[in-house]
């Protein structure tokens, strides 16, 4: 574990999908729901689809998923997962990652903890309430917000929070990409969806060892 990443830092920025928690089982099943309804949806929405597109933005998803779809279309299909996800999400949750309340507590003591996903507004309150862990985090910032790159929500949260040394903990490429482009180093969770190859400051195998690296 490298031990030269103590102290070096003033906060944390989390991922949340494939980072603190893995809800892509009920994310599939509310999609799957919102095609039964529509009946102009061809492709099925399984569990190993959610995870493969896990990180993009809402738009880049749906045009990745069902690019025969026209732009009204396409965007009325998504509302409607949107709001099944929501809704399955709120009652079912996901599954949070071992050690997650224990890890994010003593960080706690030591750094200020945020969230910057690319995920719809209302996501991350649903992540926030269905784990309880709400107090543990001084701000969040999404796609949905703004609709803007993860790497403008990143600046975002770094300029609006006065923060001085943040860095980044996400599972993909497009996280790397976005906390490089927003100049904030980045430790790499190999332990979800995604794989990373490049100039990382770590890699941990799982949330956990943030408690020993930082």
């Amino acid at each position: 574990m490298n031990n030269s990443l103590k102290n070096k830092f003033d906060s944390i920025i989390f991922d949340l999908d494939g980072t603190l928690w893995d809800s892509t089982g009920n994310v599939a099943r509310a999609w799957q729901k919102a095609k039964d309804e529509v009946g102009y949806v061809t492709d099925d929405f399984t569990q190993q689809v959610i995870r493969s597109i896990t990180g993009m933005t809402y738009k880049a998803i749906f045009e990745k998923l069902v690019p025969y779809l026209d732009e009204e279309k396409r965007n009325e299909f998504k509302a409607i997962c949107a709001k099944y996800e929501l809704e399955i999400l709120h009652n079912e949750g996901g599954d949070l990652y071992p050690q997650l309340d224990e890890t994010l507590k003593y960080l706690l003591t030591k750094y200020k903890l945020y969230i910057v996903s690319n995920c719809q507004s209302g996501y991350i309150e649903v992540f926030l309430k269905i784990s309880g862990m709400d107090h543990y985090f001084s701000g969040h910032q999404c796609y949905g917000t703004k609709s803007q790159p993860k790497a403008e929500n990143i600046k975002d949260i770094v300029n609006d929070h006065n923060l001085k040394a943040p860095v980044y903990v996400g599972d993909t490429m497009g996280d790397y990409s976005a906390a490089k482009s927003a100049s904030v180093p980045f430790i790499f969770a190999a332990y979800g969806f995604g794989e990373v190859n490049e100039d990382q400051v770590a890699t941990i195998q799982q949330f956990s060892e943030l408690m020993d690296l930082l």
